[in-house]
């Protein structure tokens, strides 16, 4: 399994390659492995592989790097995503250019139901932060995981609110894990490990340069259901996030401002040339998304639950523990008779509270 790795890092690191050919090539030869074997006359062969494209899988001297990474990986129980893995953020996946390999540290499930990302600029407004903090609020009723990028402004402001309210936040950096920039953000990061997490696609020793950011961009718009956009000037990381989600046919919504505001400028610019969404409330992300039918059909089974009797209650909290279940396991379990089990989830039946499947099992509605 290491040794697998050790080539899923490797042909990351092969000068030219790019993660649309490393994906090419993996595809073509069968493996990670495959590619570092094969000869030239091979990988020529392959669709969209020239000569500088096989010349450098030949020439590469990668592995040694790559086996201090995982070296690295280990020491700090991170942990690495190759673009198969069943934990790799599967929204992402379906981009042409997403990222091959993923390092990741962290609890947050990167596949969880829904997915926002939160960006915006670095000079955040108190319009901009109250916004943040309300909408998160809100959210909160149905814990999406929170994604942005841990710059300054709007960035953190997301996280540190995501933290408040319990809720799931995974930064995404445009260096290695071995670093945090800024630095000035260490303690919500730290707080962030235990219930969310930091995610790169970038090896240890990286620095965060300018050019690293468009590609840790990137990734916040490839692995989100949506990307919000609270405050943008014209030009910047929050423009290009919406463009690159717009790519992706992501939903983009955007917070408007005053005409002549150069903190909103970017968001009523989107709006103008309708490539994002205007929205006023987190009743309009909620609208959007598709999200008000889940709160509706959540109020009526509250309200139907409120009628119910202890016993009927009881069966109700097994039925939640486990999914689906025989008639007679939840007698067992219970301590019911067969009789009364079957009355009291008739009239849960007929009630909407739950469900009856062949072979005499039952599920919530």
């Amino acid at each position: 399994m290491q040794n697998d790795l050790l080539y899923k890092i490797g042909i990351t690191l092969i000068s030219g390659v790019g993660d649309i050919n490393a994906k090419k090539l993996i595809a073509a030869c069968g493996g990670a492995e495959e590619v570092f074997k094969s000869k030239k006359h091979q990988l020529l062969k392959i669709e969209g592989v020239g000569e500088y494209i096989a010349d450098a899988v030949i020439k590469q001297n990668v592995l040694s790097r790559a086996e201090k990474e995982i070296k690295f990986i280990e020491k700090n129980h991170i942990q690495a995503l190759f673009y198969t893995d069943k934990k790799y953020p599967q929204r992402l996946k379906q981009c042409a250019d997403s990222p091959v390999m993923l390092y990741y540290k962290g609890t947050a499930d990167l596949n969880n139901r829904k997915v926002i990302g939160m960006v915006g600029t670095r000079k955040a407004t108190d319009y901009g932060k109250q916004f943040c903090a309300e909408l998160i609020k809100h959210l909160q009723v149905h814990q999406p995981l929170i994604v942005s990028g841990m710059a300054y402004g709007i960035d953190i402001c997301a996280h540190r609110e995501s933290v408040k309210h319990n809720m799931e936040t995974v930064g995404v950096l445009a260096h290695g894990l071995d670093d945090l920039y800024p630095s000035q953000h260490r303690s919500t990061a730290d707080k962030m490990l235990q219930h969310g997490g930091l995610l790169s696609d970038y090896l240890s020793e990286t620095n965060p340069d300018r050019e690293n950011f468009p590609k840790r961009n990137r990734i916040v718009a490839g692995m989100c259901d949506a990307i919000v956009v609270v405050e943008a000037g014209i030009t910047g990381g929050a423009l290009i996030t919406a463009e690159i989600a717009n790519s992706y046919s992501r939903d983009v919504f955007a917070l408007p401002g005053r005409i002549g505001d150069p903190y909103s400028a970017g968001c009523n610019k989107l709006i103008k040339i309708n490539k994002a969404a205007l929205i006023e409330s987190y009743a309009d992300i909620s609208y959007l998304l598709g999200w008000q039918q889940e709160e509706v059909k959540a109020a009526k089974q509250a309200k139907l639950w409120l009628d119910l009797t202890d016993e009927e209650l009881k069966i109700v909290e097994y039925l939640k523990e486990n999914g689906q279940m025989p008639i007679d396991e939840l007698c067992y379990t219970s301590g019911l008779s067969m009789s009364k089990a079957a009355a009291l989830l008739l009239n849960l039946e007929f009630s909407g509270v739950v469900k009856s499947l062949p072979g005499k099992i039952y599920q919530l509605m």
